[in-house]
């Protein structure tokens, strides 16, 4: 699946030597002819209402911790814009950090930092930007001390963090198909090579801080959770479930039906 780490300067360009690239997966800078990515503030907002929905009742009176992604990254602000749209006054964000490189590493160091300032059982709920920190903000919790993780997010479904949701750690990620993206963008450069503009596939433009009104294909990410894994990972091919399934996790897969 495409990563929320992917190269800020990912494209594929068209054969035509006039024409200009297309930005795959992230907006890169420069004149760009097209681009195709997942829609940065859907994702941010299927965190936070996958978040709220765990919390329950009472997640109005309890704090929840923001671990956003690189600030390097354009697309770490749009999760976060999408996510505080839906978390903004349902919860208190109790701290929000910043992770370089969207490291498990710096998000381990900086879920320590809010453990230590929040304290260990008073965080009801972790906003995790992708699979990676929220491997980080986890092994911080277990290093505390906590049992009983809070819900906590994620993206990319990494086969780790889909793991850690059928064991019960993790609340849940988000899939982006790889292929739906990759076909928009070989029918991009394609277009471009053959000298036509982009109107009949692009869904709606885009403005980076070089150009404007990019002809853009926005794709819709699906939410995973323990529920829909096999409808979702399993069915598409991206695992089996022997894979997901390891002897440890045995138990946990059968009683919520994950059977090869």
């Amino acid at each position: 699946t495409p990563s929320s780490r992917s190269p800020t300067s990912a494209s594929s360009t068209s054969t035509s030597p006039r024409s200009t690239p297309t930005a795959y997966d992230r907006l890169a800078e420069g004149p760009i002819s097209g681009y195709v990515s997942f829609n940065g503030a859907q994702v941010g907002r299927l965190q936070g209402a996958a978040l709220l929905k765990a919390m329950g009742r009472d997640a109005r009176s309890e704090t929840v911790v923001m671990m956003n992604g690189d600030p390097a990254s354009p697309n770490a602000a749009w999760y976060r814009d999408g996510a505080l749209s839906v978390l903004k006054g349902k919860v208190k964000i109790g701290k929000e950090y910043e992770t370089h490189g969207w490291s498990t590493e710096n998000a381990h160091a900086n879920m320590n930092a809010a453990i230590a300032a929040l304290g260990p059982r008073r965080i009801d709920g972790v906003l995790a930007a992708n699979d990676a920190i929220a491997a980080g903000v986890i092994s911080a919790l277990k290093k505390a001390g906590v049992r009983d993780m809070p819900p906590v997010t994620g993206q990319d479904a990494d086969l780790d963090a889909v793991r850690r949701i059928v064991a019960g750690e993790q609340t849940m990620t988000v899939y982006k198909p790889f292929q739906a993206e990759a076909s928009a963008a070989a029918r991009m450069a394609v277009a471009l090579g053959r000298g036509k503009d982009l109107d009949d596939i692009a869904t709606t433009t885009t403005d980076s801080p070089t150009t404007e009104d990019i002809p853009t294909v926005l794709l819709t990410p699906t939410p995973v959770t323990v529920g829909t894994i096999k409808p979702t990972l399993v069915d598409d091919g991206v695992y089996t479930v022997d894979q997901i399934c390891t002897p440890a996790l045995r138990a946990a897969c059968d009683r919520k039906g994950l059977t090869p």
